[in-house]
């Protein structure tokens, strides 16, 4: 739950004009020759120079649509899955339940849809400490995002303390959990991994051994 996403098939709204779907391709582009440039040679001996030849563009595009190559790693479609699933579920709906469908529909964007990027990528968050740390910084852009959500869904404040603490209580458990499943080489089923790391939050710790 990164920065922008690239393939956003599920929004809804008219479709994007042709300017947008040419940035769209574009970051594809980068993106798909970046992920195959990383499984043939690894991530250090990748280089934007490689990435922009290989996706048929400049350096300098590259850049102006990726600042770093962690972001290139990075990018995926669950912020805005996310957003329109909470925002669309009955007002009347526990958020808790609201949460887990919206997470679903999440999950299921990347394990599903993308199953090979979705595993490099959390193998390569576990490997590289850069990675890493530029996951954790772009995942405070998903905490503000859901600051929002929960304000609109349960009328408490988005910038009060107990909104900002579960917003980013569930921000680093979802890390935690993607680090776990690449950690485990990806043997759980990350959905259910999911369903464990909400119920944390929803019951605390289990008091018995599963």
């Amino acid at each position: 739950m990164a920065a922008t996403a690239h393939r956003s098939s599920t929004a809804a709204g008219p479709q994007p004009g042709l300017r947008e779907r040419k940035k769209m391709k574009t970051r594809i582009a980068i993106r798909d020759a970046t992920y195959r440039l990383i499984q043939e040679q690894g991530y250090d001996a990748t280089t934007i120079e490689q990435i922009a030849e290989a996706a048929e563009v400049s350096p300098s595009t590259v850049f102006r649509y990726f600042p770093t190559k962690e972001d290139i790693v990075l990018t995926d479609e669950y912020d805005p899955v996310i957003e329109q699933e909470l925002t669309e579920r009955p007002a009347d709906e526990p958020w808790m339940d609201s949460l887990r469908y919206a997470m679903n529909k999440a999950v299921g964007v990347g394990v599903t849809d993308e199953p090979e990027v979705t595993r490099l990528r959390t193998r390569l968050m576990v490997e590289v400490p850069a990675v890493r740390s530029r996951m954790m910084e772009s995942m405070s852009v998903t905490g503000r995002m859901l600051c929002r959500i929960i304000g609109q869904r349960t009328g408490l404040d988005p910038d009060g303390l107990e909104v900002r603490v579960f917003a980013m209580s569930l921000i680093g458990g979802l890390m935690e959990t993607s680090l776990y499943w690449a950690e485990t080489d990806h043997q759980e089923d990350f959905a259910a991994l999911v369903d464990r790391t909400l119920n944390v939050l929803e019951h605390g710790l289990p008091t018995t051994k599963p």
